[in-house]
């Protein structure tokens, strides 16, 4: 009996700490969005009207090489962002090649993309635009579990800016190159029908201000140092 609560202990402890491995920043030290962040726009007003011009200029956009890239971004793993990001780094990036900055994205990425909006998406629960106008996306296999999750604001887009400027603090050289990856990351969504417009330029705003919050983190900073120890090394075998 005792054996048996040892290991479910232990298991609790494991799971618990796996949980915890996907942060660095604790729900209440994220940006609160929804202190402020104002309304998404009124159903009628010019700026949805703008949402819903946006979003039949995504449609025409779907089957051209900014649509494959869109749908290319819609996958949010840590894998896949070092990918999309490599080209603008000005170096592969991969949990092979670097894996300290790969730790630092999988464990950083939902700071922005999941901490730092979920308050707004829960408060306002803004239909998203596929549902609203009941027409498929680009990447229809995400449709259904993404359904009756609040678009408003957009975590993609809150993530690629954050994703970003923790890049650019790696590497500084490359930090315009990176900024417009990573609001061309956001950008995606309205392109492959998952947002509207203003959810996007709202959860790259929410994005941009997650990097102080991580700045004030120690494990993040621990990390952060091992990654910028990692690229001044591969940089210095490239020459």
């Amino acid at each position: 009996m005792k054996r048996s609560i040892s290991i479910l202990v232990i298991l609790f402890a494991t799971i618990v700490c796996h949980a915890q491995s996907n942060h660095y920043l604790k729900k209440e030290e994220a940006p609160l969005d929804t202190m402020f962040m104002p309304a998404p726009p009124a159903f009628g007003s010019l700026l949805f009207e703008q949402d819903f011009h946006m979003y039949q200029y995504g449609k025409t956009l779907r089957k051209t090489e900014r649509g494959k890239q869109a749908i290319k971004d819609a996958d949010t793993s840590a894998g896949n962002i070092l990918e999309v990001f490599s080209e603008a780094f000005g170096m592969t990036l991969s949990q092979e090649n670097t894996p300290e900055i790969y730790k630092l994205i999988a464990t950083m990425k939902e700071d922005a993309g999941s901490y730092a909006t979920r308050c707004t998406k829960d408060f306002y629960k803004r239909t998203r635009p596929y549902v609203l106008y009941n027409e498929p996306t680009a990447v229809p296999e995400a449709e259904e579990s993404l359904r009756n999750n609040g678009s408003y604001v957009s975590g993609h887009s809150a993530t690629g800016v954050a994703v970003s400027m923790v890049l650019a603090c790696i590497n500084p050289e490359r930090q315009s190159q990176l900024y417009k990856r990573g609001l061309d990351y956001g950008e995606s969504r309205w392109i492959v029908g998952y947002h509207h417009y203003s959810d996007v330029k709202a959860g790259q705003m929410v994005g941009a201000l997650v990097l102080p919050a991580l700045l004030n983190n120690a494990e993040f900073m621990k990390q952060l140092e091992k990654a910028k120890k990692e690229f001044a090394r591969l940089k210095e075998q490239k020459k």
